[in-house]
């Protein structure tokens, strides 16, 4: 397998995200040359970034409201923190993540693409102040109930956990379920995102937090 992102931008791209389209495609770029350089990206993902990644990244956005404070935790490479930017700019994007070696590539990342609405934050979750952010993303980093001590806590009363899972969720979320509940959850639901889009949709746990989780009405940024 040639390891080779398509340098033209899909037409699907151009159909969803047009006025995203350039930054997404240098991303993609930097992603299949540096970010595969320094281990951030496996070699054989790099033809498939744009399905596989990008664009399954990019419908999350759907499930996000207008002018929403948003923690990236465990963003890695910038997935989903940095598409999330990238497609949205009215929010304002914190890219957590406690590695050096990864936070270097995030803060060059958001320098080449010139993305005011994204800061990069070297840190763990749990070191973050409690109840700051609307809105809380996570990809592949931990299964749902360790993933939800992490993050329901970061989010405001009212604001929304979003985990990218695959076809775990289902069985995660009932696992998890109690554990949840002691959380503050106050609702949870499976989210089937680009259907008709996508050759495999992508799944997002939402979970809504309740005032047990954050205990405060108002995000760092406001909504």
């Amino acid at each position: 397998m040639t390891n080779y992102v398509s340098r033209e931008t899909p037409p699907l791209v151009e159909k969803l995200f047009p006025r995203a389209a350039v930054p997404l495609s240098v991303y993609a770029e930097l992603l299949a040359t540096e970010g595969t350089l320094r281990g951030l990206i496996g070699p054989r993902e790099v033809p498939r970034l744009w399905d596989r990644h990008l664009l399954n990244c990019a419908f999350v956005e759907r499930l996000i409201p207008e002018e929403s404070s948003v923690a990236d935790v465990g963003t890695g490479a910038g997935l989903p923190g940095i598409v999330l930017a990238i497609v949205r700019p009215d929010l304002q994007v914190d890219l957590v993540e406690p590695l050096l070696r990864r936070t270097t590539f995030l803060e060059e990342a958001v320098d080449l693409l010139e993305l005011e609405n994204a800061t990069v934050v070297r840190a763990r979750a749990e070191d973050l102040p409690p109840a700051s952010y609307d809105v809380v993303t996570s990809r592949a980093v931990a299964p749902l109930a360790k993933l939800a001590r992490w993050c329901l806590p970061l989010c405001v009363e009212g604001g929304l956990m979003l985990a990218m899972k695959g076809a775990s969720a289902e069985e995660e979320l009932d696992a998890s379920e109690r554990e949840l509940m002691k959380l503050g959850a106050e609702l949870c639901h499976i989210h089937q995102l680009g259907g008709d889009e996508l050759a495999n949709p992508t799944t997002v746990v939402s979970i809504v937090a309740g005032r047990a989780a954050g205990g405060s009405r108002h995000g760092r940024h406001g909504r």
